[in-house]
């Protein structure tokens, strides 16, 4: 059988690294983010129905105007409840149609930033958590982006605190040392997930 696992961690844990690892490793990695970009690309059903909603956020160009999207339901939840309401089914529907491509008994890893919020880990065979140190999380966002610490610091506190996060999850990676160290951590968790797909 395909073992669906769920991925997920906060800014700045190195969950798209371990994402990147299982796929040298042999599983069926899809990223829920090109899902989502994929499900507003030009020409599709998704950006059409946005388009009909929000005209203004949708370029002359026929493109999706991403910063007014955001303006438009950063403090509103009811509008992100309706984008939701229209981008998430297409992007399962997405994530389902690649899904089905994988070969059996593979591994199929979704790396979902939202994974327990959404949902989606109660549709997944097992759920997976990478975790690191907040301080070495800041550094991490910081030396990738020019976002200060204190905005930094606001997107940490956004997200699922990571004591829950790692709870609910099946498996915890802890990222708090060398790539190598990290690699070796993912590798013994992938050759347990291969054990359940084999089971």
């Amino acid at each position: 059988m395909k073992l669906r696992v769920g991925l997920t961690g906060g800014i700045g844990a190195g969950k798209s690294e371990v994402a990147r690892i299982f796929g040298e490793l042999g599983a069926f990695v899809i990223d829920a983010d090109e899902m989502a970009r994929l499900a507003v690309a030009p020409g599709s059903a998704g950006l059409q129905q946005i388009r009909e909603r929000w005209p203004h956020v949708v370029g002359e160009d026929g493109t999706l105007d991403r910063p007014a999207l955001a303006a438009l339901t950063f403090d509103d939840a009811a509008t992100r409840a309706a984008l939701d309401a229209i981008v998430h089914p297409l992007v399962r529907k997405l994530a389902a149609e690649r899904e089905a491509q994988a070969k059996p008994r593979q591994v199929v890893v979704h790396d979902v930033p939202l994974l327990f919020e959404s949902g989606f880990a109660d549709r997944c065979d097992a759920n997976v958590v990478v975790v690191a140190p907040a301080e070495v999380r800041i550094e991490r966002v910081g030396a990738r982006s020019n976002l200060s610490r204190a905005k930094i610091e606001r997107r940490m506190a956004a997200q699922m605190d990571p004591e829950e996060a790692r709870r609910r999850a099946d498996y915890v990676i802890e990222n708090d040392g060398s790539l190598e160290r990290l690699r070796e951590r993912t590798r013994t968790v992938y050759d347990a997930l291969r054990k359940r797909a084999a089971g």
